[in-house]
């Protein structure tokens, strides 16, 4: 249902356009959402190696990553082989550089920001070779939501409890090419949670849920023992 309202909101036949109206409120075009959920799944799935494998948070949420990751990766967009060569030979001349990047399957978990250009290209600007910087659902933030993030980030780099292996690192990095509309509607259908920048919002809630759990170590037995019969009325009846 809601991937017609696309359909409503001018969207090109073969691209979606980045940052135009998505037919949701305060929602727009995500420009890049295959790395960024790439980047974000990935990140939520190695924070979870430090939860006890018998977290029962942990199990559920790695299932769910792990199935969402899947369907994300197997959405490969034209131009995609000839891309990632590009992007190993960049990575070739600096391999230390850019050995937190690339992943076991020999991509690279990296979200390069897409700006608006303001022209009629559905792809978005190319890139011209200028230093990029992470980001995830950056383009929908207000001012104030961006000035919380960038400190998040900053916190999180400085943390030397830090058990993400992912922090931000300057570097001069070329985009992905961008997926096809019914690539991105092929991603929403299989996932079945709404648009795919609705998915990308999940995917960043989730993410960042991870650190305030493992912060307050929710696997662990309550400091005070629930009274006898405080949680019956919750329980399934016979």
């Amino acid at each position: 249902m809601r991937s017609t309202f696309r359909l409503l909101a001018n969207v090109k036949p073969r691209y979606l356009e980045p940052f135009a109206p998505t037919g949701l409120t305060g929602l727009i075009t995500h420009p890049s959402p295959r790395p960024t959920l790439i980047f974000l799944y990935t990140n939520t799935l190695q924070k979870l190696q430090s939860f006890p494998e018998s977290s029962a948070y942990r199990q559920s949420v790695e299932a769910l990553t792990r199935h969402r990751l899947q369907i994300v990766e197997s959405q490969k967009p034209p131009g995609f082989e000839e891309w990632l060569e590009r992007v190993k030979k960049t990575v070739g001349a600096e391999p230390e550089r850019f050995a937190q990047l690339q992943l076991k399957n020999g991509t690279f978990a990296y979200a390069a920001s897409q700006e608006r250009d303001f022209t009629d290209n559905a792809r978005g600007q190319e890139w011209d070779g200028e230093k990029l910087s992470a980001t995830t659902e950056g383009p929908t933030r207000t001012p104030e939501e961006e000035a919380e993030w960038k400190k998040i980030i900053e916190e999180g780099s400085e943390s030397a409890n830090d058990h993400s292996d992912f922090h931000e690192v300057a570097m001069k990095w070329e985009n992905e090419p961008a997926l096809e509309a019914s690539q991105v509607s092929e991603i929403e259908q299989q996932i079945g949670a709404g648009l795919i920048e609705e998915i990308v919002q999940v995917a960043e809630a989730e993410s960042q849920l991870v650190d305030e759990l493992f912060k307050a170590k929710v696997w662990e037995e309550l400091e005070e023992k629930a009274a006898p019969g405080q949680w019956t009325y919750f329980e399934r009846g016979n």
